[in-house]
């Protein structure tokens, strides 16, 4: 299974107050999220972090916390990235594109207005915004395949491929992932 997820701001106190996360403290805001991340997404899955992973931790702690992470995890950096052990991801990069199920995807941290082959029905992933879940249902309303993949608009858990492709109801082939 592939999944997605950004904006988890590890260790941030400010994410909770500005973005009104449900969490009485950091702590409980760290252990829910990697409890809620680890619930569904198992060792030989695909993850997709569109950036913002931790904030305001030691370099050691922002990595112990990374190593507990499930998956193979695919970093795509954020505003608030830095310096973590490259070796717990399979690839840290800016910008990713790939075809799913004869789905084309293009992936950013940031939202952009336009993206490669937009006109042709791509799906643009990105996180950054920390918006709700309204974002998402009035980007699909309004016919644009731009989604929030970030905790704050996904009831702060990884939101899978399948899902996505669902929700803009799409019509998918037997491709393989490229």
């Amino acid at each position: 299974m592939i999944y997605l997820t950004s904006d988890l701001h590890f260790g941030h106190k400010w994410a909770i107050g500005s973005h009104d996360r449900p969490f009485a403290s950091v702590e409980e805001m760290n252990e829910t999220l990697l409890r809620n991340y680890n619930s569904i997404v198992r060792d030989e899955d695909i993850v997709y972090i569109l950036g913002d992973l931790c904030r305001h931790l030691r370099l050691e702690l922002a990595n112990e916390i990374i190593s507990k992470m499930k998956g193979k995890k695919y970093l795509l950096l954020g505003n608030n990235d830095k310096g973590y052990d490259p070796k717990l991801f399979v690839e840290i990069r800016d910008f990713k594109r790939f075809t799913y199920h004869g789905v084309r995807f293009v992936l950013m941290h940031y939202p952009l207005l336009d993206w490669p082959e937009k006109e042709k029905g791509s799906i643009h992933l990105h996180g950054h915004i920390h918006a709700g879940v309204d974002y998402n249902l009035k980007n699909l309303k309004n016919g644009i395949r731009r989604f929030d993949v970030g905790v704050d608009a996904n009831n702060y858990f990884p939101v899978s491929l399948d899902a996505i492709i669902d929700f803009f109801g799409v019509k998918v082939r037997d491709d393989e992932y490229l």
